[in-house]
């Protein structure tokens, strides 16, 4: 399936069968304004009819350049389920070199595999099935294809009783505001990005570094040229080690620049740096480190609270599953840790599950949900209005949950 042929708009579900979630299919009664996500894994029945993955190829207007990778497009896949109520939804497994364990490939292989397994497994609560789901793609080493087959589960859910995902998620919200990334490339190419997105209303830049120290302060100076007034969030993406990760916010306090957040300074596996750099960065230039390759599952970010290693957590459905990022936003909460929530490079199909989540719970400091605006054409339209930064979910024309993409020949 090519990116042209790919044009999604939203359909209600309602009136192509029973909308009820439940075996016994009744007219649903009005939504109260969260039901509960918790709660509907317990009490609501699945049946699956169809279910396939499909891979989803976009271009990207630019290369997009990190410390450890570069990216030329999008190698996702994409997820399908249709219950037996005849009600659809939508999920995005992101395949993002040297971040992802899977390839598009294996991802293929092991979406093919669960899609059949959940045909053959009619009638159990929803929350059984993600149970099953878990054990088929457990750990990090299937984290984005579980999370795409969780995301399409619990999007078809939606659908079937008539609620939009941010209410299904605590409706704290119907709006999220993001930052907008630049990633690495020359102090013209930066500042011209830096107008460009100040223009489209974006107080927030992201800028990606780790690669060259030098080169990066002289982006820095150059976005400061052009939009002095915005607030910066590094991401090194592990590129720095401690001492160079320092230096960069040394060089920044000469400048009088201080960042609101510094992402993964060191690499994901150096605690001990990462903890130095957490300490140096609040106490001496007050500015917060966020982990995000050194958070891949729970017992990370339990590491992470135990020994006072980062001020942040940065969530990826693609990183821990939809499941597996609940239970750690719960833990980050008790334990004072700030949120984040990001992706790896997706169409609106991942972004909007996150968005929604993010707008439901209303708990996260840091959101960094633009990669859609970053490709040359996205597939899937609709789902959620964009006004510059701010991403507006409703419940448009209908839809239950945040997106069908039913005029495609799937």
């Amino acid at each position: 399936m090519g990116p042209s042929a790919a044009l999604l708009s939203l359909q209600p579900c309602f009136g192509r069968g029973p909308t009820a979630c439940m075996a016994a299919a009744a007219p649903p009664a009005p939504a109260p304004a969260c039901l509960g996500f918790k709660n509907l894994m317990e009490t609501c029945t699945v049946s699956v009819q169809r279910a396939e993955g499909r891979a989803l190829n976009v271009p990207l207007i630019a290369p997009f350049t990190i410390a450890s990778s570069r990216l030329d497009g999008v190698g996702n896949v994409a997820v399908r389920v249709e219950l037996s109520n005849g009600c659809v939804g939508w999920g995005e497994s992101p395949v993002l070199p040297h971040v992802t364990a899977e390839d598009q490939p294996f991802a293929l292989s092991a979406a093919a595999e669960a899609c059949r397994a959940l045909k053959e497994s009619p009638g159990k609560t929803l929350g059984l099935v993600l149970d099953e789901i878990h054990g088929m793609l457990p750990g990090h080493s299937f984290a984005s294809v579980r999370a795409g087959i969780e995301m399409a589960l619990i999007d078809a859910v939606a659908n079937s009783i008539g609620v939009p995902l941010w209410r299904l998620f605590g409706g704290f919200s119907n709006m999220i505001t993001t930052d907008i990334t630049i990633p690495i490339v020359s102090p013209v190419e930066a500042a011209e990005l830096a107008s460009k997105y100040r223009v489209q209303g974006f107080k927030t830049l992201k800028l990606k570094v780790g690669k060259n120290l030098t080169a990066d302060i002289e982006v820095l100076k150059a976005i400061r040229a052009v939009h002095p007034d915005c607030l910066f969030i590094l991401d090194a993406n592990e590129g720095y080690n401690s001492e160079e990760a320092i230096q960069v916010l040394q060089t920044l306090h000469e400048m009088e620049v201080t960042p609101i957040l510094f992402e993964q300074p060191v690499h994901r596996d150096d605690w001990k740096g990462l903890g130095h750099v957490s300490h140096v960065a609040k106490t001496k230039y007050g500015v917060s480190v966020a982990a995000d390759e050194s958070c891949r599952s729970l017992d990370d970010v339990k590491k992470i609270v135990k020994e006072d290693l980062a001020h942040v957590v940065n969530i990826k459905l693609a990183k821990v599953g939809v499941l597996g990022a609940l239970e750690i936003i719960d833990l980050a909460r008790e334990s004072g840790l700030d949120l984040m929530i990001g992706g790896m490079v997706e169409t609106r199909l991942a972004m909007g599950f996150a968005g929604h989540l993010a707008a439901g719970l209303g708990c996260f400091k840091f959101i960094d949900l633009d990669t859609p605006i970053l490709l040359a054409e996205d597939p899937v339209l609709e789902g959620y209005e964009v006004s510059g930064p701010i991403y507006k979910f409703t419940n448009a024309r209908g839809h239950g949950g945040f997106l069908h993409w039913d005029n495609i020949v799937w």
